[in-house]
């Protein structure tokens, strides 16, 4: 084709497109053309209708007049009554006289609304009677609302008196936020008679709400609040609501919401404490919602699988947990993971609770998983660790199978019956005492058969009854632990006794106690022999001593004789001397033996009595001295008069304080020296006595105060353990302090307690 061609055609081409889109174009603008005049005859339409609505709602002495300043006529609706206040001498009311003498009268505020809208409230006279005139623009048309005046209260049309009536306190303010109008629901709040009461007291419903209404009326839009009010000694929750009124005013709606609120906050309070009451769970509780995303979880739950808690507040998945869970190896261990996920999903569609379930996890705890549909949809899953439930019972099973075998090893025939008097169990023991075998004892089971073959082992008449009477009796009286013994038909001597169980049941056992008796006899039978061995010593002891003070005390006598004659040689004086040293010192250890012997048999009493330790102490030192200081040694005194008295018996502490002078006097060497010293506290005093000699062995000390015991140095020890007992029978108490080679202390603890109960002053 030619160049030529090829140009035409394209220009006839687009010819023919421009010719298209015109057609189009002109066909587009008379449909539109055609539908705005539709739409603009049924706005006319819904206009008309909404003044006839309006109109129709007109009650009482409100007359609307209106709309002024366009092509549509102006149009008055109004009750009748209305109608014919406002009508002139012919009765008929002529709407566009009626405008213009409100022209006339309300010149300056009905240009305002006709031009830009804007509201006012004014009053003129017509036909005699005062009239409130409020000027109002509404959708785009301006109108005019006249009513009579009375009562110094602004109604607007109907709207007005169905809020008059409504229980919704419902109140008006103007532009400088002062109270114009209110109903009856609101003077009943605040506890007004009217609105010039409320008004003289400068009542208000709450100073929040009035704010909500002056910011709804600044910025000329509905606000919105919550307000808790107190009256009446009674708490009340408000939902206020502000609309914003032509003219700079706005009315305020005060919805009461106390039940509401109220029914909130019992069930907040409700849903806290349930969620508080399952934090406190021992068990993981975890709940997901119909949508399968985690709606609660407990603290328990958490801490069983050591999850982070803002995680956990993302609401994760219950796949996404168990992905998690995986991932931390504390799901147990299975080969197909998906197939095992996707039955733990499936319980979503279950219609009741499914069988409990047991996880082994890898970390070698056992948990117990229950799960059951939630009453709002969803599931409830619930974690029990019952690890140490379950080595608790393993432990509580073998500890059963231990002491049934301890109950077996037990040389008591024991038998356990239940509160039906069945036989629960017994040891072997218990066939052996009687003779029986398990099977013929399986056989019996009840307490009467069991006793019918035992009663030919033991036939005691009231014995099987009572044991009975313990076992079937549930009075707690009847059930108290008896014991009592018999003699067998064989010649042996049987022990029962019953014991009480925790759980109803009651044990009985049998022991053969022939043995015990015999060996009961033969220690009564030695105990006797012994008993009358002692008294036989304390009778021979006593016999010997009188025997040997007889002529201890003619050895003693002739020999002072001897001393005192003029005419005996020196050496034979010192002879004589030396006989009635001793045969005292004979006599003071015969002495000894007799008071041991009277301590032993308790025969010993002490005649207490104040006694001033000082006076003591410095005269037995003074009976010593001369030993001490004959054996080249120092004896030193430190007793202080200050020292106190003790409630003792005189005779018997002095004979303590003696002896262990003469311990000391016997141990001390030349150049030595023998100390005496006390020392009182708030409770007690020390007497010590100490030496310088070569001390006590160590092995030897923890036996000084035993009796006849013999010493390193020789003899049989009696005035030692004499020193104990004595010390011992004032409340006291010995010790000994030696280092070999150092020196001997003895030390008296006696206490200074009186017989009145008081301690004695130093």
């Amino acid at each position: 084709m030619a160049d030529a061609d090829m140009a035409f055609a394209a220009a006839a081409g687009a010819a023919g497109l421009a010719l298209a889109v015109g057609a189009w174009s002109w066909r587009f603008a008379a449909r539109t053309r055609a539908a705005l005049t539709a739409a603009e005859a049924r706005a006319d339409e819904d206009r008309r209708l909404r003044r006839v609505r309006e109109a129709a709602l007109l009650t009482g002495a409100e007359v609307r007049l209106g709309p002024l300043g366009g092509d549509v006529p102006v149009e008055v609706f109004g009750s009748a009554a209305s109608l014919s206040d406002l009508a002139g001498d012919d009765g008929a009311l002529d709407a566009e006289g009626l405008l213009t003498r409100l022209r006339v009268e309300l010149a300056g505020p009905l240009a305002g609304l006709e031009a830009g809208g804007r509201p006012f409230d004014a009053r003129v006279e017509i036909a005699g009677r005062s009239w409130q005139v409020l000027g109002r623009a509404e959708a785009g048309e301006a109108w005019l609302s006249l009513a009579e005046a009375s009562a110094g209260r602004p109604v607007e049309g109907a709207v007005g008196f169905v809020a008059e009536a409504s229980p919704v306190p419902t109140w008006a303010l103007d532009g400088a936020g002062r109270l114009v109008w209110a109903n009856r629901a609101w003077l009943e709040v605040v506890k007004a008679v009217d609105l010039a009461d409320a008004t003289a007291r400068d009542l208000s419903f709450d100073r929040g709400a009035d704010a909500l209404a002056a910011e709804a009326a600044r910025l000329g839009t509905r606000q919105e609040g919550f307000r808790w009010t107190a009256a009446d000694g009674r708490r009340r929750a408000w939902r206020i609501v502000a609309e914003p009124t032509p003219g700079g005013a706005a009315t305020v709606y005060a919805l009461d919401a106390t039940e509401a609120e109220e029914t909130c906050d019992t069930l907040r309070r409700h849903v806290e404490a349930h969620d508080e009451t399952l934090n406190h769970l021992a068990d993981a509780v975890a709940i997901f919602g119909p949508s399968r995303r985690l709606a609660f979880h407990n603290v328990a739950f958490q801490q069983l699988f050591a999850l982070d808690a803002a995680w956990l507040d993302e609401r994760p998945s219950h796949a996404e947990l168990l992905d998690r869970l995986r991932q931390r190896r504390l799901l147990p261990e299975v080969i197909d993971y998906a197939a095992w996920k996707g039955r733990e999903l499936d319980f979503y569609g279950a219609a009741e609770a499914s069988p409990d379930d047991s996880w082994s996890l890898p970390d070698g705890r056992t948990l117990r998983v229950v799960r059951q549909p939630h009453p709002l949809g969803g599931l409830l899953l619930l974690f029990t660790d019952i690890t140490d439930e379950l080595q608790l019972r393993s432990r509580f099973n073998a500890q059963i199978q231990v002491q049934t075998a301890t109950l077996d090893k037990l040389n008591d025939a024991v038998a356990v019956f239940g509160s039906d008097g069945r036989m629960r169990l017994h040891n072997e023991a218990f066939e052996t005492f009687w003779g029986l075998t398990a099977e013929r004892l399986a056989a019996a089971g009840d307490f009467d058969a069991v006793a019918e073959l035992c009663r030919g082992v033991l036939p005691d008449a009231g014995l099987w009854p009572g044991l009975k009477a313990r076992i079937a009796d549930p009075d707690p009286e009847s059930r108290v632990a008896v014991s009592g013994e018999g003699a067998t038909a064989d010649g042996r001597i049987a022990a029962w006794q019953t014991r009480p169980l925790p759980d109803g049941a009651t044990l009985v056992a049998f022991s053969d106690i022939t043995a015990r008796r015999g060996l009961e006899r033969a220690l009564q039978e030695r105990e006797a022999a012994l008993e009358a061995g002692q008294a036989l010593k304390r009778e021979f002891v006593g016999n010997v001593s009188y025997e040997l003070r007889t002529p201890l005390t003619t050895i003693v006598g002739y020999s002072e004789l001897l001393e005192a004659a003029g005419d005996l040689p020196e050496r034979s004086r010192q002879h004589a001397g030396a006989i009635r040293v001793a045969a005292r010192q004979l006599a003071r250890s015969i002495d000894d033996v007799l008071d041991m012997a009277q301590i032993d048999a308790g025969e010993m009493e002490l005649s207490r009595a104040e006694v001033p330790l000082a006076p003591l102490l410095r005269d037995a030192a003074e009976r010593v001295r001369a030993r001490v200081e004959g054996r080249g040694a120092a004896l030193e005194v430190r007793v202080d008069a200050a020292a106190g008295s003790l409630w003792a018996d005189a005779r018997r502490l002095s004979q303590a304080v003696d002896h262990l002078l003469d311990t000391a006097a016997r141990a001390v060497t030349d150049g030595g020296r023998v100390t005496l010293e006390v020392e009182t506290g708030p409770t007690e005093a020390r007497i010590r006595v100490s030496d310088t000699g070569r001390g006590i062995p160590y092995h030897l000390q923890a036996h000084v105060f035993d009796r006849f015991v013999r010493r390193e140095r020789g003899g049989p020890g009696v005035g030692l353990a004499l020193v104990k007992a004595l010390v011992e029978l004032h409340d006291g108490w010995a010790e000994v302090e030696s280092e070999p080679g150092n020196g001997t202390t003895f030390i008296l603890h006696l206490p200074r307690q009186a017989a009145a109960g008081t301690l004695l002053q130093a």
